[in-house]
């Protein structure tokens, strides 16, 4: 068994923040989307993975290395041109043989790893195993018909679904699949799609079967996906504390603080993490809040957000929440007078001023 990765792509819904960041490495619980993949993979014992990639950029490849510090081999695989899921699918072909394979989006997030599908494939018989998560918004996905306990049919993000299922992020293929790819023709939007792959299986009378996810499953495609995998992830958390807390600190619940990070004079309530060297002084970080490596965040409140690493958050007067910030980002507070709200925005960005 190997696995398949998939990293390409723009992430349009998700700029400005993937203007200068490939989606899949933007850090949830300060690590990023891929090693969540990655880590499902290896928890399920795989040892080589491929990765596909964007052509023109080797920013996934330099980020991730050779998977030695997973104990695997990861090979990777450039994407000219985005062409669909089936293509990622198609350009694998060579590195996987006759060997059957787990095809993860990668920026996926399932709880519990995915060993339970590996190994319900592996006795299932079927060429083709689908993951489930019932959602409330299948027109987004890639959406399956069931009945009698059998897929019949799989479309992709039908205007009138018909369940309430998604097909999610985590495939598993014999090597079936690649006739399947071969065979369909670009949909309306000029892609492979992978349910018409899927479809293509189905009709063929080969053998499609698929398991329910119980647990949380997320496509972190959008900012509020984000902020909800950051949160279901945090909830997890085991507390460290490897920085310091000073005596007029206080840090309640599930808390992470990394090496050489300081809490001055603030509140830290968790699940939270903060990373290392952070200084948090005169501030309060609450529930459901990552902030990473080297910022300071200074006479300030921030709950429920992802603040990257190399930011300033200093004196402002109300609580940042449900917020994204990029790397390297400044938020402070005017000094001026008239006292006035003062932007400089990149392209496609939002910004809710109170």
């Amino acid at each position: 068994m190997k696995a398949l990765i998939a990293s390409g792509g723009r992430g349009t819904r998700l700029r400005p923040i993937t203007h200068t960041q490939n989606k899949h490495l933007i850090p949830i619980a300060n690590k990023p989307i891929l090693h969540y993949a990655i880590e499902a993979a290896t928890g399920a014992g795989i040892k080589e993975i491929a990765i596909v990639h964007n052509a023109d950029s080797d920013e996934v490849p330099k980020a991730i290395g050779d998977g030695s510090r997973w104990g695997v081999r990861i090979t990777y695989i450039p994407q000219l041109v985005p062409g669909g899921l089936s293509q990622v699918v198609a350009l694998s072909e060579k590195f996987m043989g006759r060997d059957k394979f787990i095809f993860y989006l990668g920026d996926n997030m399932v709880v519990g790893g995915v060993k339970r599908f590996v190994d319900e494939f592996e006795r299932s018989g079927c060429n083709c195993f689908l993951t489930l998560a019932k959602v409330k918004d299948p027109e987004r996905f890639g959406v399956p018909e069931i009945k009698d306990g059998r897929i019949v049919s799989v479309e992709e993000k039908p205007k009138n679904p018909k369940s309430s299922f998604a097909v999610s992020g985590i495939y598993l293929y014999d090597s079936c699949i690649f006739e399947a790819v071969k065979a369909i023709k670009p949909s309306a939007r000029g892609e492979l799609e992978i349910s018409d792959a899927h479809q293509y299986l189905i009709d063929k009378g080969y053998k499609v079967g698929y398991a329910e996810i119980t647990g949380w499953w997320k496509d972190t495609g959008k900012p509020n996906d984000l902020l909800e995998a950051n949160r279901l992830v945090l909830d997890n958390i085991t507390p460290t504390i490897d920085g310091s807390v000073d005596n007029h600190s206080t840090v309640s619940g599930k808390v992470v603080i990394g090496k050489g990070a300081r809490i001055v004079n603030s509140i830290v309530r968790g699940p939270a993490i903060i990373g290392e060297n952070c200084v948090i002084e005169d501030a309060y970080v609450g529930p459901f809040t990552a902030v990473g490596n080297n910022t300071v965040i200074r006479k300030s409140e921030v709950e429920y957000s992802i603040i990257l690493r190399d930011c300033k958050i200093l004196s402002i007067g109300i609580r940042l929440e449900g917020s994204i910030l990029g790397n390297d980002v400044e938020v402070v507070e005017g000094t001026g007078k008239p006292r006035v709200h003062r932007f400089m925005i990149g392209d496609q960005s939002r910004v809710e001023v109170v």
